[in-house]
């Protein structure tokens, strides 16, 4: 399925297919793998709802597994497509180039697991990369969970330990010659304690 650029900007939204027993494993050793899915389709659903909210950009879902037709992501407002590469830099790398190559001129990138961001965070985004090289929204884990730029910056998807508290300062560490904006930290659910005590999340945990 090709890119149909209707606007200047690109929003890719990474996805694990939700099954059971693959979502959210680490969360999972805590809370069991039925939950464990309840909390991610609720996370899915949650990130459904902001980005549908974006409206200076097109919107593209890259699913892990495979492409599913009839699912919360309408195929009338998401482009749908794979992730392909053997690790998850290449895979985000090959989804900046195809946005790149359709003719995109701002293309960021976001996970699906995070409650707190807002379309306004987005859409704060992409303007900073009007003076900006490169915006990236830093997750409390030591990793981030917004990534914007204006032109690929293939490097930063390379030599990296992806999951890890490292990632974050590794890829500024190879942007140190560009013009980075950090947007405010916020946390992504991976682990109990990042639920534990969130009002959001209570009715998963009675």
């Amino acid at each position: 399925m090709s890119f149909r650029a209707q606007s200047r900007n690109l929003l890719l939204i990474f996805t694990r297919n939700p099954e059971l027993g693959k979502a959210k494993t680490r969360l999972a050793k805590t809370v069991g793998d039925k939950t464990a899915l309840d909390i991610y389709k609720f996370l899915l659903e949650k990130t459904k709802n902001i980005v549908i909210e974006v409206k200076s950009a097109d919107k593209a879902v890259y699913y892990s597994v495979k492409i599913r037709e009839n699912d919360i992501w309408d195929a009338n407002t998401f482009q749908k497509h794979q992730q392909f590469g053997e690790d998850l830099g290449i895979r985000m790398q090959n989804a900046f180039q195809n946005g790149f190559n359709a003719g995109y001129q701002k293309v960021l990138i976001i996970g699906s697991d995070l409650y707190d961001l807002t379309s306004e965070i987005i859409e704060n985004a992409f303007e900073k990369l009007d003076k900006n090289d490169v915006v990236i929204g830093p997750a409390k884990d030591g990793g981030y969970y917004l990534l914007g730029m204006n032109s690929l910056q293939e490097n930063i998807f390379k030599n990296k330990k992806w999951g890890t508290e490292s990632v974050r300062k590794d890829t500024l560490a190879d942007l140190n010659d560009k013009k980075v904006f950090l947007l405010k930290e916020l946390n992504d659910v991976d682990v109990f304690e990042d639920i534990e005590h969130h009002p959001a999340f209570q009715i998963f945990l009675k």
